[in-house]
């Protein structure tokens, strides 16, 4: 009979454990969508800034037309990317890209950069800069608690039978990265010259931060 309530005790802690393991499954791929969701927000704000800026570099530099046309069409194909993080960090890499080419051209023209519109824009686009930074870097150290998870045992079990599967990191295309993203400083002592999107290198958050997802120490 006692082993009979043992075996019983056993069936139920194990019962236990897996709904919990299976809610925390639940709550950490919840705050990877919503980290997500903080990512593309951030994205969606730079691309609207883009517009302005490159009206105001227009005024003194009309003569460049194929940098502004090549911004244009990256920053129009970056903001109608709505695949997986991959697929946003593809497009992504051309659009920074042409921002570089931008502010090269906006650095040949000192009037530009004493100009009071340009320089407020400079400086709400390195804002946007550091809280796209932010939000990556809350995202990817989410999916990499959330994948170790996943590959752990005895949560694995839960995983499969609950068909939660690895999640992807926002990277960048590596010539990107080694090339790094647009400079946004101009001496004026306004701006930050943060990068748009340093990315982690391959399958891992590129900064370590404190865990982000669920803090309870139970890990079945």
């Amino acid at each position: 009979m006692i082993a009979l309530w043992i075996i019983l005790g056993i069936v139920v802690l194990a019962v236990i454990a897996g709904i919990v393991s299976y809610n925390r499954f639940v709550s950490q791929r919840n705050l990877i969508r919503n980290a997500w969701a903080n990512i593309d927000t951030e994205l969606r704000r730079r691309y609207d800034l883009i517009p302005n800026l490159v009206e105001t570099v227009k005024g003194y530099a009309a003569h460049e037309r194929e940098v502004f046309e090549e911004v244009a069409r990256t920053r129009s194909a970056a903001a109608a990317a709505t695949g997986s993080p991959q697929e946003q960090a593809a497009a992504e890499g051309p659009f920074v890209a042409a921002l570089r080419q931008l502010f090269a051209v906006a650095e040949n023209y000192p009037q530009l950069k004493a100009n009071q519109n340009f320089l407020a824009l400079q400086q709400e686009l390195a804002n946007t800069e550091d809280r796209i930074q932010a939000s990556r870097r809350f995202y990817n150290n989410n999916v990499q608690a959330y994948n170790a998870r996943i590959k752990q045992f005895p949560s694995m079990v839960i995983a499969r039978m609950g068909s939660f599967t690895e999640e992807q990191f926002f990277e960048v295309e590596e010539a990107i990265r080694q090339a790094g993203a647009p400079r946004v400083d101009f001496g004026q002592g306004g701006g930050t010259g943060a990068p748009a999107t340093t990315p982690p290198a391959a399958g891992a958050p590129a900064e370590p931060a404190p865990p982000a997802s669920d803090p309870g120490s139970f890990t079945p």
